[in-house]
């Protein structure tokens, strides 16, 4: 009798037992199922940010356009060291040679005595030399990287790096050839030795047959 009056409540712990399983496997399947929910939302997000980039990208697609070959120069107005403006505007008519630079960028300074032999021997050919300094220093600090090298070509600050920005510049040094109707014709990045004919082929070339007019945009 005393093995019978065990037996149901054995039974009974064994169905109680079944029961808290059902009730984990319940709470761990709702468990899973907050997991997956989260982790969709989460995904949903991701696509929105990554689509909201992707637009704004597109949209702004032609202010991240870099300044080449064909494309017109943009007009700008800087300071040269005695503080008067100067636009570019003002060479219009003549090939210009426009070239960034900074007194602490050693490759400039090695470029430079090259661009002040180019500027003497194509003086007053329809042409001119603009050096564009970025150092964010006062004027003084140039003029006396100037003196130093005897430089003539005029030199114009883009202190706040405004025009760098304009023209999209990579770095310094870096030169745009601009022909007679402020078209860029070449873009180089990095020094040059100025002083041969294979560097300066693009502006001679340009001094002996001047292109024609862009056609107007419609």
């Amino acid at each position: 009798m005393m093995m019978g009056a065990s037996l149901p409540r054995w039974q009974g712990g064994t169905a109680h037992n079944k029961v808290e399983k059902g009730t984990r496997s319940m709470e761990e399947k709702g468990a899973d199922e907050k997991k997956g929910s989260v982790g969709a939302i989460i995904g949903v997000i991701i696509v929105i940010v990554v689509l909201v980039v992707a637009l704004v990208m597109f949209g702004k697609k032609g202010s991240y356009e870099l300044i080449v070959a064909g494309k017109a120069a943009p007009g700008f107005e800087l300071p040269d060291l005695a503080g008067e403006m100067v636009p570019l505007s003002r060479y219009k008519g003549k090939v210009v040679f426009l070239n960034f630079w900074a007194t602490w960028c050693e490759p400039c300074e090695e470029e430079m005595p090259s661009m002040e032999y180019l500027y003497k021997e194509l003086k007053g050919k329809n042409f001119e030399m603009v050096a564009v300094s970025i150092d964010s220093k006062k004027p003084a600090v140039i003029e006396e990287f100037v003196n130093k090298y005897g430089l003539t070509f005029p030199i114009l600050h883009d202190r706040k790096h405004k025009v760098k920005e304009l023209y999209k510049s990579t770095g310094v040094p870096e030169t745009f050839i601009i022909d007679q109707h402020g078209v860029v014709r070449e873009r180089v990045v990095g020094p040059r030795d100025w002083s041969g004919p294979y560097a300066t082929k693009v502006i001679r070339d340009l001094l002996a047959s001047p292109p024609k007019p862009p056609a107007p945009s419609v």
